[in-house]
């Protein structure tokens, strides 16, 4: 039986997206290549621990979580994330605005040396910084931003998947919400003062991502099961997910469902999955369930 690889996340680098193993080994994703992979028979999914310490328990985990913690280690990623509220960080921060999709813009905060890489790593199509900062700063920046132009800062990953294959044609128009959103976020009073603005630049990511021209996609994975398969031809990477091209049609795959199972490759031809994958509205050909 071939080896089991532990997955441990999507990550953006300059060169693309990478899938990342425990043990430090990369793999390269790009477009029109072949994503094959399957889970033992028998396997469960465990907690992939927090902090890069492994779970002292060795939980087993939900198959539909996407952050594939127990509690006790999800409590202390949590801790340590820039959610928390930490008073002592000495970098500085980013005030971003983000567009995902007609309607769907958000507002968030950074650290200046990520770059752009917390806007790929959530699918973001275009975005502009707005300032920068201290990190308390950035926060009281984005709590004014978010009640003054209403805007939310999260953004459901269904709900972006479900405009990726729809766009406006043009950089222009797809900046156009975020421009407007800038010019009142700039206007407003109440800025902490220590939070230099910046002005529009917007930064386009359908090239990037692959999403130009991209069929619509069927379904999505909800799960991965013991003895599953998922198989298929990249054809776009945004955020966490992967478009794959299947003979039932393209299929997406969150590959934050992958973290905490042991992964084995698989041959042949291409095929429908044959994991349980939630169905696209308004879309006919692959079941609900198991095939």
């Amino acid at each position: 039986m071939a080896q089991a690889w532990r997955c441990s996340g999507l990550r953006w680098s300059a060169d693309g997206p990478v899938l990342v193993w425990d043990g430090g080994r990369r793999s390269a994703l790009t477009r029109g290549k072949r994503v094959a992979f399957g889970v033992g028979e028998g396997d469960v999914r465990t907690c992939v621990g927090a902090r890069g310490h492994p779970c002292p328990l060795g939980a087993v985990v939900p198959a539909r979580s996407t952050g594939a913690r127990c509690e006790e280690c999800a409590r202390l990623d949590r801790a340590h994330s820039v959610a928390a509220d930490t008073l002592d960080d000495p970098r500085p921060y980013r005030v971003y605005l983000a567009w995902f999709g007609p309607g769907m813009a958000k507002v968030g905060i950074t650290a200046v040396a990520r770059g752009s890489a917390r806007l790929l790593e959530q699918g973001a199509v275009c975005f502009s910084w707005l300032g920068t900062g201290p990190l308390m700063a950035a926060r009281r920046t984005e709590e004014l931003l978010r009640a003054a132009l209403g805007v939310p800062d999260r953004i459901p990953y269904t709900d972006k998947r479900a405009v990726r294959a729809a766009l406006p044609e043009g950089e222009a128009e797809r900046a156009a919400e975020i421009a407007g959103l800038h010019a009142r976020a700039v206007a407003l009073s109440g800025w902490p003062e220590s939070l230099g603005r910046e002005p529009f630049r917007p930064v386009d990511h359908v090239g990037v991502f692959g999403l130009a021209g991209l069929p619509a996609a069927v379904g999505e994975v909800s799960e991965l099961v013991a003895g599953g398969v998922v198989s298929g031809e990249l054809v776009a990477a945004a955020g966490p997910d992967l478009h794959l091209a299947t003979s039932g049609g393209v299929v997406v795959l969150d590959t934050r469902l992958l973290a905490g199972w042991g992964l084995v490759p698989v041959g042949g031809r291409e095929r429908e999955p044959d994991v349980p994958v939630r169905r696209s509205k308004g879309r006919a050909g692959l079941q609900d369930g198991l095939f």
